[in-house]
């Protein structure tokens, strides 16, 4: 039992240790409430209108969630209105982040851990971050979880566990829904993790961002690839998945001269994946983001002595 503790806590050292030095201090959240306080925990989801897949991915992550923080009530939210409008005809109610945060605070939760299982520091997560910066004075603390791809050390992660389950024959193309913000060089960043550590038959594309359908196109030929199997490199594998993914371009490859076969899995649906989100949670618990100002005004002070 106790070789077991040791084990855990060096685990857990390891993930503290992740972002520090960066702009996050140690900061246990749960050791600061007081008598009366309550602990929320808020998964955000981008949301999915198709029901098999979110029984795999975001109801699976949540009960995850549940699990290794019975300490927090665990709630849910989506931040898409056009999956909620969809849902909402259909009988089935969800609320967006900014309501599920303003009913917690109505039901007396006082500190509040947002945790989003969006895929990197993009437009949503933008969205999610104003709408906590809106609430943040009404409760005592509030603190928001990382996405999957937020720093180097999840990147590495991420590719490791694509790595353990690439196709034995051919390419593998991972396609990503992509941004319109500087974050889209987050998934260039992945191609080239991919390629720096010799996976160089695992390629990254996005549907609306770079890198594009003709870049992936291009390393493709590049690499003299025959048969190819597309993933999406989204949490649920959902419209993009099926319409652009298995589509669009599965049939532009085809016509190509490919033989391309199609992983209908979303990242949400691999425990791995999830665990990294887990750890998220994990980290943020006992750790909280630094202000930048403030930040340089100690490292002056610090610089003048």
């Amino acid at each position: 039992m106790r070789n077991v503790i040791f084990s855990v806590l060096c685990i857990f050292s390891l993930i503290v240790r992740a972002y520090e030095g960066g702009n996050f201090i140690a900061s246990d959240l749960l050791a600061t409430m007081e008598q009366g306080d309550k602990a929320a925990l808020l998964m955000v989801h981008f949301g999915t209108s198709h029901d098999e897949t979110r029984a795999v991915t975001i109801d699976a992550i949540n009960a995850k969630a549940k699990a290794a923080f019975p300490q927090l009530e665990v709630r849910e939210a989506y931040s898409s209105r056009i999956v909620i409008r969809i849902l909402r005809k259909r009988g089935t109610e969800k609320l967006n982040p900014l309501d599920a945060l303003l009913n917690l605070r109505g039901e007396g939760y006082t500190h509040v851990v947002v945790q989003s299982s969006h895929i990197l520091e993009g437009a949503e997560m933008e969205s999610l971050r104003k709408d906590v910066a809106a609430v943040a004075p009404f409760f005592k603390e509030i603190r928001v979880g990382a996405p999957l791809l937020y720093t180097a050390g999840d990147m590495e992660k991420v590719a490791s566990v694509f790595e353990s389950r690439k196709p034995e024959k051919g390419d593998m193309v991972l396609v990503g829904h992509g941004t319109y913000t500087p974050a889209t060089a987050t998934y260039a960043m992945m191609d080239y993790i991919f390629k720096a550590n010799g996976s160089t038959h695992i390629h990254v594309g996005t549907v609306e961002g770079y890198p594009t359908f003709e870049t992936v196109r291009a390393q493709l030929k590049a690499a003299k690839a025959r048969r190819v199997t597309l993933a999406p490199m989204m949490f649920v594998a959902g419209d993009h998945a099926r319409n652009d993914m298995a589509g669009e371009w599965k049939e532009a490859l085809e016509k190509e001269g490919f033989n391309v076969d199609v992983r209908m899995e979303g990242m949400g649906e691999i425990p791995q994946i999830q665990d990294i989100f887990i750890d998220h949670i994990r980290f943020i618990l006992h750790h909280k983001m630094q202000d930048i100002t403030e930040k340089k005004k100690r490292y002056a002070k610090e610089q003048e002595r």
